[in-house]
């Protein structure tokens, strides 16, 4: 069975996240069935990370494996069109060896987080950014951003759903930055936990509004304790933009 490597667009927010679920709509159920329709059988629909409800991509990798041996190009074409109306689609489509996995390959994963940092309510980016209407010190919150780089017990910034079997993680970059009237925190690593990026933006945001300094960030995360964190982030603002693997 030909195995595709797919990119992917998707608007989060009427989807209760990517994996499948019993009594909710899902990101990948709507590719798997998609997929299936193309295919004539029932197709699963591996990805490279686990987005939660209403949290978008604009670079989700996924693997699928088909009976029909199709060019890469006619499966992306043929998927999306099967896909409407849902607000997903597939950007790219690749045929790849056997063996490739596109959650167990990927060597880092890229996340953004966009705040809307204005007065004014968000009409065009509503649903699509996080609103904050007191001004922002994106220098202060980018200082404070250092302090969870590198390899720590991120146990502060892990929801108590979290699956993962450890909260040590290793965070490879984090960035703070100003961009007009929005403020982007862009953050790489090899996997995150459950809600760890929403929770660290939550709490960069209380040293951007004056609320805490810029020492207090590394603080809380040395504390390994998540009621030291600050408020969590909504999931409007979150995507997941780019997965990297290694070149064979």
């Amino acid at each position: 069975m030909p195995r595709y490597k797919i990119t992917i667009e998707y608007d989060g927010r009427p989807f209760a996240g990517w994996q499948r679920q019993n009594d909710q709509p899902s990101v990948q159920q709507a590719l798997e069935e998609a997929a299936a329709k193309l295919d004539g059988a029932p197709v699963q629909v591996q990805g490279a990370g686990r987005t939660d409800s209403g949290v978008h991509a604009a670079g989700q990798v996924a693997h699928l494996d088909l009976q029909k041996d199709m060019p890469a190009e006619k499966v992306g074409d043929a998927i999306n069109y099967h896909l409407k109306p849902h607000p997903v689609a597939i950007l790219a489509a690749e045929r790849m060896h056997d063996d490739f996995h596109a959650r167990f390959d990927a060597t880092e994963r890229h996340y953004l987080y966009r705040i809307s940092n204005r007065r004014a309510p968000l009409t065009l980016d509503h649903g699509f950014a996080w609103r904050v209407g007191m001004k922002l010190d994106a220098e202060a919150m980018h200082a404070a951003a250092q302090a969870l780089v590198g390899h720590h017990d991120f146990s502060t910034f892990r929801d108590s759903q979290c699956q993962a079997d450890s909260p040590v993680k290793t965070l490879n970059a984090i960035s703070v930055a100003r961009m007009g009237e929005e403020v982007h925190v862009r953050c790489r690593a090899l996997s995150f936990l459950h809600r760890q990026v929403r929770s660290m933006v939550g709490s960069l945001v209380e040293v951007g509004r004056g609320k805490e300094n810029t020492m207090w960030v590394g603080k809380i995360l040395k504390a390994a304790d998540r009621s030291a964190c600050g408020p969590v982030a909504p999931s409007d603002g979150l995507y997941l933009t780019r997965v990297d693997y290694a070149s064979k």
